[in-house]
């Protein structure tokens, strides 16, 4: 490319007003699962900010709802589950997930990849440890202390539960895949509650088995994860070709901590495309200054875009970048 790329995480969605517009009186997982407004949502950051890729618009739980998962996303709450994953009869729920069940992707994704050209499309999917949290805590937590007794307590319904769950994961970023997306990233959003010695027992090997499944369609692998600068390492050896990095750790530290042979991802603070033009340049220099040495780098911030972002100042960051990094 002739300048570091750029996209954002939640670049399509709330901070938009022709996304409000385009979602009135639309449900959020309808919204996800009819092709239309799919493509025309996931188009508008690429139009508005000139990003270097498309985000598949979705949300994590969208396979568990198209295997059948009673569940429900709640405004101002988040995803909602009518029967939380308790007892090993629970995972009945669970079923294998079909190109069938989701076949509004496939045509939002063949819609997409027309309009989009050249322009890269990356899916995604939640990861096997954050759609567990949501399963078993029936809805957003802020301590996990029903998914950390499972884990603890019943390692062995854990491990299956969090199995199950990679392969659901898998089948979904196929279906992406086979559809035409370039790349898939795989959001661990919760990872960050867990020590490191937890997460290399009880949730990498799903992970892995998740990064294993789509190895060989050779489309660059995305691992993202918040609050998770203990287990870069980790989150590396799970598989992927790329490390996302949250705000909290600087990215030069974070390569020494992941090691080489792996591209980064990050890691500007969202928070600071409130403090005005000037501060975030300043704060995007710093990253691109920590960056420098990098075997790779996509320019992204270290988590999503928040709601109430101005977007003229994203597309000012996306013109900065591209300028600075022009080779």
């Amino acid at each position: 490319m002739p300048h570091t790329p750029v996209w954002f995480m939640r670049q399509a969605g709330r901070s938009l007003p022709e996304y409000r517009k385009v979602r009135e009186g639309v449900g959020m997982l309808e919204s996800c699962m009819r092709p239309d407004l799919v493509t025309e949502i996931t188009l508008q950051p690429v139009r508005r900010h000139d990003v270097d890729a498309a985000i598949y618009f979705s949300d994590i739980v969208v396979p568990l709802k198209a295997i059948g998962v009673d569940l429900d996303i709640k405004p101002g709450v988040g995803p909602v589950v009518a029967h939380p994953v308790r007892t090993r009869a629970d995972l009945a729920q669970l079923r294998d997930l079909t190109p069938e069940d989701v076949s509004y992707v496939t045509e939002a994704i063949g819609l997409l990849t027309a309009e989009l050209g050249a322009t890269p499309l990356i899916g995604f999917a939640g990861a096997p440890f954050t759609l567990a949290s949501y399963l078993v805590e029936g809805g957003p937590s802020r301590t996990y202390e029903n998914a950390k007794a499972m884990m603890y307590g019943d390692p062995e319904l854990w491990a299956d539960l969090l199995d199950r769950l990679a392969e659901i994961t898998a089948a979904f970023l196929k279906v992406q895949i086979e559809a035409g997306a370039s790349a898939v990233q795989l959001f661990d959003s919760w990872a960050g509650a867990l020590a490191p010695a937890d997460y290399r027992r009880s949730v990498l090997p799903a992970s892995a088995k998740v990064f294993r499944a789509v190895e060989g369609y050779g489309v660059p692998r995305i691992h993202f994860g918040v609050g998770t600068g203990e287990l870069l390492k980790l989150m590396g050896e799970a598989g992927a070709d790329v490390v996302g990095v949250d705000w909290r750790v600087p990215l030069d530290e974070a390569v020494r901590r992941i090691g080489p042979g792996k591209a980064l991802q990050g890691n500007l603070d969202p928070t600071v495309l409130f403090a005005g033009p000037d501060a975030v340049e300043t704060k995007a220099r710093e990253v691109l200054d920590a960056a420098a040495a990098l075997e790779g780098h996509v320019f992204n911030l270290g988590h999503g875009v928040m709601p109430s972002t101005d977007p003229d100042a994203l597309t000012r960051l996306v013109e900065y970048v591209h300028t600075q990094t022009a080779r």
